[in-house]
């Protein structure tokens, strides 16, 4: 809560066109390919865990990719990912009930941390949440530093918003086997006993604050994006990539019932909101 709207002193490079050796790149028809192992190394689990002496436990969990930050420590790695899940662990039971360990309070039996995990399902990497660079309340967001796993990766990120009709890829994610049939393509194990994919959809809008259609290109305030298809429970926190650009457009937030005309849709933050928790290019402070 102390970091809510800070901004960094580093300024995230804007990559709408990343080259090759740093763009995403999808070959199959599940969404998969050859281009995406690097991507895929950038992708980790934040886990948000707390448990008392009573046997009391809560744990929730979401997706998170690395940010290529310049100036981070060697050794240390920029995780964004989704808000809600550590808010929900903040005003969780356990927590409002057991008084938490401090100097005052040195018996106290709370244990509570966030972790991120990373690697293959068959050797999973656990590694403490070091501190809370920023968070963005509206736009449901937090960055996080943690040790850098090996061969540590980042994903390039687009600021410039993409047009309805874009095609992209979501990262999804299921906490049980997928059932056997069309659906169940393309699912891999990952980290916890989680499934993971990448999914083939489309943009479809933006919406304002108050939830009135934006348009990109205007001065519209563009606060939610919608996609589809709807995402799975978990993926919050996982990136969006545009197919052509291999760059990042949104981040995966979960679902929202637009009507029930349109239904359903998969909601996201633009890419656009990440960068106000970074320095413009070109006005680093100077000390």
């Amino acid at each position: 809560m102390r970091h809510a709207g800070r901004v960094l002193d580093a300024a995230l490079p804007y990559e709408s066109r990343p080259n090759s050796s740093r763009r995403t790149t999808f070959l199959s028809p599940g969404g998969a390919g050859a281009g995406t192992e690097d991507a895929d190394r950038a992708l980790a689990v934040v886990a948000h865990a707390v448990h008392d002496s009573t046997g009391m436990h809560r744990v929730t969990y979401s997706s998170a990719f690395a940010l290529n930050v310049p100036g981070t420590p060697e050794g240390q790695a920029v995780y964004l990912t989704c808000a809600h899940t550590l808010e929900e662990i903040r005003h969780d039971p356990v927590l409002r009930t057991t008084p938490i360990q401090s100097a005052s309070a040195p018996s106290s039996s709370l244990l509570s941390g966030s972790f991120v995990i990373s690697g293959s399902s068959a050797a999973p990497t656990f590694h403490p949440v070091a501190a809370v660079l920023s968070a963005m309340h509206r736009g449901d967001l937090v960055l996080l530093a943690a040790p850098a796993p090996a061969r540590a990766c980042s994903l390039p990120v687009n600021p410039y918003p993409v047009r309805p009709g874009t095609r992209v890829c979501a990262h999804f994610v299921t906490d049980r086997p997928p059932a056997e049939g069309q659906d169940a393509e393309g699912w891999t194990p990952w980290v916890g006993g989680a499934w993971r994919k990448w999914v083939r959809g489309t943009v479809l809008g933006y919406r304002d604050y108050a939830g009135r259609e934006a348009q990109p290109g205007t001065y519209d305030s563009l606060a939610h994006l919608h996609f589809e298809p709807p995402p799975t429970a978990g993926s919050s926190g996982g990136p969006i990539v545009d197919e052509e650009s291999g760059s990042v457009i949104g981040v995966v937030l979960g679902t929202q019932l637009v009507s029930q005309v349109e239904g359903v849709r998969g909601w996201a933050a633009p890419a656009e909101m990440i960068y106000e928790m970074f320095s413009l290019p070109g006005l680093e402070p100077k000390h």
